[in-house]
C-alpha cells in the first residue's frame, strides 16, 4: 500500500509540477494530493512541500482553516473560463463545451465561497 500512495504522491507532483506552466491545469489541487499521499508513504516529502517557499504557504492555509486566497481564486476562475473559451474555440460538441462549463461554474462557485486568510 506504501508504494501505492508514493506512486500516487509523485504522479500529484509531476501534474502540480506542470501546472504550474500552464495556466489551465491547477499546481495546488495537486500539490494537496501529494502532501496526502505521502503523507501516508513518506512524511520526510510530504513535509519538503509544505516548507516549500511558495507553495507550502497555501498548501497550510488550505490544511490549517481551508482557506484559499484571493488571488489563486481569480486565477482558477480565469482559468476555467478560458479553458470552456478554448472549448468553444475549437468548435468542441455543444454537449460536451456544456458538461465543461457546467462543471466550471460549480467548482468556480465552490471556490468563491471558500474563506480568505
Amino acid at each position: 500500500m506504501r508504494l501505492l500512495f508514493l506512486g500516487l504522491g509523485w504522479l500529484s507532483l509531476g501534474l502540480g509540477v506542470i501546472g504550474a506552466f500552464l495556466p489551465v491545469l491547477p499546481t495546488v489541487p495537486f500539490l494537496l494530493v501529494a502532501v496526502w499521499a505521502f503523507a501516508q508513504s513518506s512524511p520526510r516529502l510530504s513535509a519538503r512541500i509544505l516548507r516549500h517557499p511558495t507553495f507550502g504557504p497555501p498548501i497550510r492555509a488550505w490544511r490549517k482553516n481551508g482557506t484559499v486566497g484571493r488571488k489563486a481564486k481569480i486565477w482558477a476562475v480565469a482559468a476555467m473560463a478560458c479553458g470552456v473559451g478554448w472549448a468553444l474555440w475549437l468548435g468542441l460538441d455543444s454537449r460536451i463545451v456544456a458538461v465543461q462549463a457546467l462543471t466550471c461554474a460549480a467548482v468556480g462557485a465552490w471556490l468563491v465561497t471558500r474563506p480568505e486568510p
